[in-house]
């Protein structure tokens, strides 16, 4: 599948699975479940119940799990996939996963901001299955480990199927990816890899309408340059590099990482959690990069950029790429020039994002 809209979710789990399983409708209705499931956990869990500050804020805030250009959480895509195919969705960088070789697994899906893409093994071979690109691009067994460290030092996050041997057989015939569906191209991959740019089953489509469609609200997707997806770095050609290239290009990697710390220039040393019955404290959550849910208490005088410290601290891995705190709905930056009182930020939870100077 082709990308369309901000619907890079569905398009990394149907080119993850070879068929068109998943539709925007369906992935909302999961969204909107998740949503239900974490209000009312949120009710039985604070003694005020649907009268809390929290349950309220968090109605006034809208869907955790999908905004109205389509693009949904990291637990829409895990429970899309668990329900519907049984597979599981892990972490790469958790330690279950991290010791074990990468061709080991067969799928990976991968994110960074809100774009989405699936790299999947088909008859031994790994292909980079990315909706912004035009064409699947091979990817061999030893080249594997080096382009996954290359996109979590980029910032994605990557997550692993666990299960071996269970993703659905790809399609071996145009019929039957007639039957599997026809919402982008179906490749041959003889013909991808001689080189040849023809695919088996085209639904035609130029580059003018990509990032184009209908958002889940109704209105028109002709995103502006602020709102546009962001694209993910090419993914490197290590076949055709040489040693000394690749030691070059290990060594300018090394140098960006020293270099990490001087992006984040304006920050404070966060001082120790307060307890919860000190005065001015308060509890706030935070939703990170990697999906992960996290939350601590402040103190409500304290300067908005112990937040950014905090986030810091919980995001070791962001090698030197700058991060967003977002809050409200819609979302929207926070600013550093006040404290968290002022903010508005007593009972709110927080998105963290990822952007490239």
């Amino acid at each position: 599948e082709r990308q369309e809209a901000l619907l890079c979710g569905q398009h990394a789990l149907n080119n993850l699975i070879q068929t068109q399983t998943f539709t925007p409708g369906s992935l909302a209705e999961i969204a909107l479940q998740l949503d239900q499931m974490e209000l009312v956990c949120m009710a039985e869990g604070n003694e005020n119940g649907v009268q809390s500050k929290e349950y309220i804020q968090r109605i006034a805030e809208g869907s955790a799990n999908v905004d109205p250009s389509g693009n949904f959480s990291i637990e829409v895509l895990r429970s899309a996939l668990l329900s519907k195919f049984e597979l599981n969705l892990a972490n790469a960088l958790q330690e279950n996963v991290r010791g074990t070789e990468i061709t080991t697994f067969e799928g990976f899906i991968c994110n960074r901001a809100s774009h989405w893409f699936a790299i999947r093994k088909i008859n031994d071979r790994y292909w980079n299955l990315n909706s912004t690109k035009e064409r699947p691009e091979m990817i061999s067994h030893f080249r594997l480990a080096a382009e996954i460290e290359f996109l979590q030092s980029s910032g994605y996050s990557v997550f692993v199927v666990l299960e071996i041997g269970r993703l659905p057989a790809p399609a071996t015939s145009r019929e039957e990816a007639d039957i599997r569906g026809s919402a982008g191209s179906w490749w041959s991959e003889t013909e991808l890899l001689n080189g040849k740019a023809r695919g088996v089953h085209v639904n035609h489509w130029t580059k003018d309408n990509v990032g184009y469609g209908m958002r889940l609200d109704g209105k028109s997707t002709a995103l502006a340059a602020e709102t546009a997806i962001p694209v993910a770095k090419p993914m490197l050609d290590f076949d055709s590099m040489s040693e000394e290239q690749m030691l070059q290009m290990a060594l300018a990697a090394s140098v960006q990482k020293d270099d990490g710390g001087k992006v984040e220039e304006d920050t404070v040393e966060l001082s120790p959690e307060p307890l919860v019955s000190a005065t001015g404290a308060v509890r706030l959550q935070f939703r990170l990069p990697d999906g992960r849910k996290t939350e601590r208490r402040f103190l409500k005088d304290e300067s908005t950029k112990v937040l950014k410290a905090y986030v810091m601290e919980c995001s070791p891995n962001n090698n030197g790429q700058k991060l967003e705190l977002l809050a409200g709905f819609p979302p929207k930056a926070i600013s550093y020039d006040q404290d968290i009182e002022a903010a508005q930020l007593l009972v709110n939870k927080l998105n963290v994002d990822i952007f490239d100077d």
